[in-house]
């Protein structure tokens, strides 16, 4: 099976090894059963830029038997001496199943030339009936290539039947395991069986990037065992591919062979940075992200004792219309972590206004979060909280590691939504915008004022008149491009194109009680027209400027106060006097975290 690109070799120690192409040294490690060629894929997908080698762990392929009773230490201490031989210092090293234990082993014992580790399909803590059934499985271990045996293998890594698109890969698994040494099978087996909480200790002390990868349904080696083992590790991530199954490297291998690279990508440039980057204000960084306006959504599942849990969170996004895709983020340290990213689904709730509570709720640690509201199973078993503005009813399509969150990307299979007005956040506080354009439009008695303050680069667009005042655009109604009296009107006769924002304030006229005014926030692009009435004037200039209207020129200095201090609100009363009312709004319990916000989970 070997490519006619790769060299066979032997070390002095007897170790068989495959090495390929040239740049970056990476170690493949494979898993009990196999040997060097079943990396093939990977091989030959990553000799253009990496310095692949492949070893034959010991009892597999042409290496020799391992110790009657190997410990991890025998096999990390044959693959230091294959990198000695060829004189490597600074490796990155992918290991599977038990060659992701062989890796872990070799990170610890020679950390200072560990570059990057990747576990796929890795073993962690098994379950007591899993453990079990490994156990049993290594004590009835028989003579090579026993054909019950093998056969009783390839139905758990691929499925019984085979199915037709996993029969080159489950043949090559098959070869490789008819062809392996008794002996050797039988003793790495049992190191294996009983080697999953060698590591449970030392994790946190991995000094090396780590990804640890496996398949949303590999059974044995579990995601939320690779999601454990990311959460210990400092530097660790972890990646869930769906559909997937033990074999993936075989199965899926330009899938899988694609993340390898990038993982090494980023863990080489993450090295670089790390020597000459500057400090990072972290709770800085915190606030800056809490300056994007959002909604506020509650996600929510259902655990493995069938339990609802959620978290409310404003990192939602759409990601994709075909397939219809979207996602959430939650932290690695909450509570509900385990629960999330092991889970077959969730729902995203998106809250309305009058859900402040709700929102409040799943923020906090409250034992039992879903006594506080009413909602009801949705097609896929996950909670749907009713009352919500929109809901999205989701299986998991794939748990992405991301730093010290991870991220949900679901697949929707059910929706659905109405008019409410949706809840908002930001900078730590709610934010209700209040009287909406559509509102507005329907509602607004003819009398109406509407009117925008536009702003271009910290400038604010004006129509200076014949007598030398300034005036904001305004007109009577918001109307519509084609009505001439209309804000929308007058700005499309000057070709101006303008986006309106926020409201800002809102008066009744002190000379004529059925005249209001409704000014909004926006922004304008510069015109392309040469229209003599437009200027733009730096928002510190409005002050000097002759404005005829006191209410008019009294919102602009508010407007420039706020805007040099970033918090803006909407003012409410007449001419004279009124209030200003803060746009966001403190949360009325537990608040928001700005970035990607979680809580604890029941």
């Amino acid at each position: 099976m070997a490519d006619a690109a790769t060299i066979r070799s032997k070390a002095p120690d007897g170790s068989g090894f495959i090495r390929a192409g040239s740049g970056r040294p990476v170690l493949l490690i494979h898993g009990v059963g196999m040997n060097a060629e079943i990396w093939q894929p990977q091989i030959a997908a990553m000799q253009d830029r990496f310095d692949v080698i492949a070893i034959d762990m010991l009892g597999h392929g042409s290496s020799p038997l391992p110790p009657e009773n190997p410990q991890l230490s025998d096999f990390a201490d044959q693959a230091t001496r294959l990198l000695d031989h060829l004189g490597l210092e600074d490796v990155a090293v992918v290991g599977h199943s038990m060659g992701a234990l062989v890796a872990q082993e070799l990170a610890f014992s020679a950390p200072a030339r560990i570059s990057a580790l990747i576990c796929l399909n890795a073993v962690f803590r098994r379950p007591p009936e899993l453990a079990q059934a490994v156990r049993e499985r290594a004590a009835a271990l028989g003579r090579p290539g026993d054909p019950s045996a093998v056969a009783a293998t390839i139905a758990r890594w691929f499925g019984n039947p085979v199915p037709p698109a996993l029969s080159d890969a489950a043949a090559t698994a098959r070869s490789a395991l008819e062809g392996v040494d008794a002996d050797g099978y039988a003793r790495t087996y049992r190191l294996f069986a009983s080697a999953d909480t060698a590591h449970a200790d030392r994790l946190a002390d991995l000094g090396a990037p780590a990804l640890f990868m496996t398949g949303s349904e590999d059974r044995n080696s579990t995601p939320a065992m690779s999601a454990a083992m990311a959460r210990l590790a400092p530097a660790g991530r972890c990646l869930v591919l769906n559909g997937e199954k033990h074999m993936m490297t075989i199965a899926s291998p330009q899938k899988v062979t694609q993340r390898i690279m990038d993982f090494l990508d980023e863990a080489s440039g993450a090295s670089a940075g790390a020597e000459a980057g500057p400090a990072f204000d972290a709770m800085e960084f915190r606030r800056a992200l809490g300056s994007f306006l959002t909604g506020v959504t509650i996600v929510t599942t259902v655990d493995e004792a069938g339990d609802p849990r959620g978290f409310t969170a404003n990192s939602f996004t759409s990601v994709s219309l075909d397939p219809p895709l979207v996602l959430v983020c939650i932290a690695k340290k909450a509570l509900g972590h385990q629960a999330f990213s092991t889970s077959r689904g969730f729902a995203i709730n998106v809250l309305s206004e009058a859900q402040k509570a709700a929102s409040g709720m799943f923020a906090s640690k409250v034992a039992d979060k879903f006594a506080s509201v009413a909602w009801q199973s949705g097609k896929t078993g996950n909670p749907l909280i009713e009352g919500s503005v929109a809901v999205f009813d989701c299986g998991m399509e794939q748990l992405v590691d991301a730093g010290d969150h991870s991220i949900l990307i679901g697949r929707v299979h059910d929706f659905s939504h109405n008019g409410a007005q949706p809840l908002g956040y930001c900078r730590g506080a709610y934010v209700t915008p209040g009287l909406s354009q559509e509102a507005l439009a329907a509602t607004a008695p003819p009398g109406t004022e509407v009117g925008a303050i536009l702003e271009n680069e910290g400038r604010v667009l004006f129509f200076e008149t014949a007598e030398g005042s300034y005036q904001l655009p305004a007109g009577r109604r918001l109307g519509a491009a084609d009505d001439a009296r209309s804000l929308k009107g007058k700005l499309a006769a000057k070709a101006i194109d303008a986006e309106l924002g926020f409201l800002y304030a809102v008066w009744d006229d002190a000379t004529d009680s059925a005249r209001t005014h409704v000014y909004y926030r926006g922004t304008v692009d510069a015109p392309v027209s040469g229209d003599g009435q437009i200027r733009f004037v730096e928002i510190e200039r409005i002050a000097e400027l002759k404005i005829a209207d006191p209410a008019v020129r009294s919102m602009l200095a508010r407007y420039a106060r706020e805007r040099a201090e970033d918090t803006f609100g909407v003012y409410v009363g007449n001419q004279v006097e009124g209030e200003v009312r803060p746009l966001a709004k403190p949360a009325p319990s537990a608040p928001i975290h700005s970035g990607p916000v979680h809580s604890g989970q029941r």
